[in-house]
């Protein structure tokens, strides 16, 4: 009797934040379901955020398991117990975490000795990996949990350096060789950009992120066909690169267990049916939801400035606000951010929601007509996936770039004019006004424009659907992606 064959085993290694690590769960899982074996390697801390959807998994009969190793705390000057990025509180604590994270190479490549796996998935924050691979003689495949079209402009910047020609950071300037023309300026690019002008060692550290790209065995990306077909094509044909779409990977969460535990299982849902029983009183799109990602930071100026937006605006609303460890020290000083009253004079219209708030089963219900959303990939592919518009509020990194695919390209968003890139936890010095936001939220929320965007983000959901059924784009190149691992030809 022939034996049957062992299955491709795959090792999964996330990025040590929420954002990374959300997509790279769901992408685990959706290679289980494939036939794969898949293996996630994080440390203890990071395991409890999503150990529960794991173990679901494997009660259905998928070879999907975790490996915890140690994080490196001590060693890198950090207290016990601070394990991610939504942990961080200051600068020299960050600075201390991705020291932290460096000391994971020998660990990395220890699992992978003992494991065995025909290859390793890791975050594209991780360049060493791709050398860590090679040493144990298995192929590393970078994941990179954003936009193809902001792959494209990094490789711009790094290329042709088009800040170097521009004389003051509010100049704009057109992104050179890429496919549309899309108009930015310096103060909207991540200061390590800025900063690799006149620091040489911002540079090298950028030019290695590349060069483990280049030298990796390709690249999975989180996006879908229909959505940036030119930025696919630029970045296969032009740039060169092996590349894969498998996204919407948050398709991969089906039922009501999936979308309350994605992310963070620990999160107490007290809010969920109040939530979700207020959202059922409200008329289908009337409602705003507002949410800017689990490590944003945003002055009380600017949240200040942003309720009195809210208010003026006149819509319905459910904001979300992230809970730092000094709100858990000390009792919120409502006073210090929210316009005196607000809380009382918004009763009926909105909600403030302090913490986790569970988005995938906000977003897809009908009585939500729009997000506003600081641009991180994940949100704005789950905005798409419900067929929700957007009003984009770019803060950091290379969240500006995908801003351009939301109010330029596909044209599902409208933006509040935000003009400077934080660097890490910083707050923007420039502020939104009150009369921009107020703007922004009208726009989109009602008139004729605002049901054109609508009808595009409803055409954009079918798309996305379609991509990662049987046959569909995303489908497709995960079959190849396999195929080519099972058959060595990666």
């Amino acid at each position: 009797m022939d034996s049957k064959p062992d299955p491709l085993h795959i090792l999964f290694f996330p990025h040590l934040a929420h954002g990374h690590m959300i997509p790279t769960i769901d992408m685990a899982r959706v290679f289980a379901r494939q036939g794969v074996k898949a293996t996630i390697l994080t440390t203890h801390l990071n395991a409890s955020f999503f150990s529960k959807v794991i173990e679901r998994d494997r009660k259905l009969g998928f070879e999907i398991d975790i490996v915890m190793i140690k994080f490196p705390s001590m060693e890198a000057g950090l207290p016990e117990g601070i394990e991610n990025i939504s942990s961080i509180t200051s600068q020299e604590m960050g600075y201390k975490l991705f020291k932290a994270v460096r000391l994971l190479q020998q660990p990395l490549q220890q699992v992978l000795e003992d494991c065995h796996p025909n290859c390793l998935v890791a975050d594209g924050m991780f360049p060493w990996a791709t050398e860590v691979a090679r040493k144990v003689g298995i192929p590393r495949l970078v994941f990179y949990g954003t936009s193809y079209l902001a792959c494209c402009v990094l490789d711009s910047f790094l290329r042709y350096e088009p800040l170097k020609n521009v004389t003051s950071d509010d100049q704009l300037f057109e992104v050179p060789g890429i496919p549309d023309k899309i108009m930015m300026t310096g103060l909207q690019q991540a200061a390590e950009l800025r900063d690799s002008r006149s620091n040489n060692e911002t540079t090298v550290v950028l030019h290695k992120l590349l060069e483990a790209e280049i030298t990796s065995s390709g690249v999975i990306m989180n996006s879908f066909q229909e959505l940036e077909p030119a930025y696919v094509q630029h970045y296969r044909k032009t740039l060169g690169r092996k590349t894969w779409h498998i996204g919407p990977l948050s398709l991969c969460n089906n039922d009501i267990e999936d979308k309350l535990e994605r992310g963070n299982a620990n999160a107490v849902s007290t809010h969920r049916v109040e939530c979700l029983r207020w959202l059922d009183t409200k008329k289908p799109n009337s409602v705003l939801y507002i949410c800017f990602g689990s490590v944003s930071w945003i002055s009380p100026t600017q949240l200040n400035e942003l309720a009195k937006g809210i208010e003026a605006s006149g819509v319905d609303f459910i904001w979300v606000v992230r809970k730092t460890n000094k709100d858990e020290e000390e009792e919120e000083d409502k006073e210090e951010w929210l316009p005196k009253g607000f809380e009382e004079r918004m009763k009926g219209k909105g909600l403030i929601i302090r913490g986790w708030a569970h988005q995938l089963l906000i977003l897809d219900h009908e009585a939500i007509g729009g997000f506003m959303t600081h641009c991180g990939w994940n949100s704005i592919l789950e905005s798409i996936t419900a067929g929700v518009p957007m009003v984009t509020w770019p803060l950091s990194n290379e969240q500006f770039s995908n801003e351009k695919l939301v109010t330029d390209i596909v044209r599902v968003g409208v933006g509040v004019g935000a003009q400077e890139c934080s660097k890490w936890m910083e707050g923007k010095k420039l502020l939104v006004t009150k009369e921009n936001i107020t703007s922004a939220i009208s726009q989109l929320m009602v008139g004729e424009e605002a049901n054109d965007m609508r009808n595009r983000a409803s055409a954009l959901k079918w798309m996305a659907k379609r991509a990662v059924e049987e046959g569909g784009s995303s489908h497709s190149d995960l079959k190849a992606l396999l195929d080519g691992l099972r058959l060595n030809s990666i």
